[in-house]
C-alpha cells in the first residue's frame, strides 16, 4: 500500500517497493488541492510502475480550507523560510494515513508506504520522526488487525534523505522523474518555478548532478 501523490518523493516510494518486488496498490487522494494536475502524474506513475490496483479517492479538504493548497491564500514565492509555511494542509498526513490504514486493513496488506521527508520539510510536523512512530504506534491499537497481533509497518524510506539523494534515487532505479509532479501553483501545466516545492525540486537535480527534466514557466531559483 502506497500513498502516491504525483510527486517526485512517492515515485520513489513506489519504485522502491517495485525493486523489492512487492505487488503495488496505489492510494491517490485528490482533496481538491489546488495543485489538482498532481492527480494525473499520480495516474501516469501507477501505469508505469504496474500498480495493482490505483485508487484516486474524492475528499474535498476545500471545505475545512485553513491552506494555501485548499483556500483562496497565496502560495508562498519567497523562498523556502523557517516555520510552518502557509502550504501545510491541517492533518493532511493523517487524514491520507488513516484511509490508507482502512484500505490496508480491508484489504489485508499489512505494509503502508508514505513519501514523508524529515529534511527538506521540517516545517511541517506530519514529516516528522515523531509523527511517524506515533502513527505506527496508534495503527497498531485502532484496528482489528493490530490488537489481534497482526500489526501493521509504516515505511518511511525518504524520511533522512536530501533531494539530491532523492533525485539520484529515482535515476538508479531507472525512473523517469519527467512523470512527476511537485508543484504548488501549476502555470499551464508548467511548474511555476517559484513556490518552494519547484525550488527544492531544482535544488535536488542540480546538486545531485542531473538534468532537471522539468518544464517550468520561470526558471527556479535558490
Amino acid at each position: 500500500m502506497v500513498l502516491l501523490s504525483g510527486g517526485l518523493d512517492s515515485m520513489v516510494v513506489a519504485g522502491l517497493l517495485r525493486e523489492a518486488g512487492r505487488g503495488l496498490v496505489a492510494l491517490t487522494i485528490d482533496y481538491n488541492q489546488r495543485h489538482h494536475v498532481e492527480l494525473e502524474a499520480a495516474a501516469r506513475i501507477a501505469d508505469r510502475l504496474g500498480a495493482e490496483r490505483h485508487i484516486i479517492l474524492p475528499l474535498d479538504l476545500t471545505r475545512f480550507g485553513g491552506s494555501a493548497l485548499t483556500a483562496d491564500l497565496p502560495v508562498p514565492k519567497e523562498g523556502v523560510g523557517d516555520g510552518i509555511p502557509s502550504t501545510y494542509v491541517p492533518a493532511r498526513n493523517t487524514i491520507f494515513l488513516s484511509l490508507a490504514l482502512g484500505l490496508a486493513e480491508a484489504t489485508n496488506a499489512r505494509d503502508i508506504a508514505i513519501g514523508v521527508n524529515a529534511l527538506d520539510y521540517s516545517g511541517y510536523p506530519d514529516c516528522r520522526p515523531a509523527f511517524v512512530a506515533a502513527f505506527q504506534a496508534m495503527a497498531n491499537v485502532a484496528t482489528k488487525a493490530g490488537v489481534e497481533g497482526d500489526g501493521f509497518t509504516l515505511h518511511t524510506p525518504l524520511l533522512h534523505m536530501s533531494k539530491a539523494e532523492i533525485a539520484r534515487e529515482a535515476a538508479r532505479l531507472g525512473l523517469d522523474a519527467g512523470l512527476s509532479w511537485s508543484c504548488y501553483d501549476p502555470q499551464d501545466h508548467h511548474h511555476c518555478g517559484r513556490c518552494d516545492a519547484c525550488r527544492l525540486r531544482h535544488k535536488g537535480f542540480v546538486e545531485a548532478g542531473l538534468a532537471d527534466p522539468t518544464a517550468y514557466a520561470e526558471p527556479p531559483q535558490a
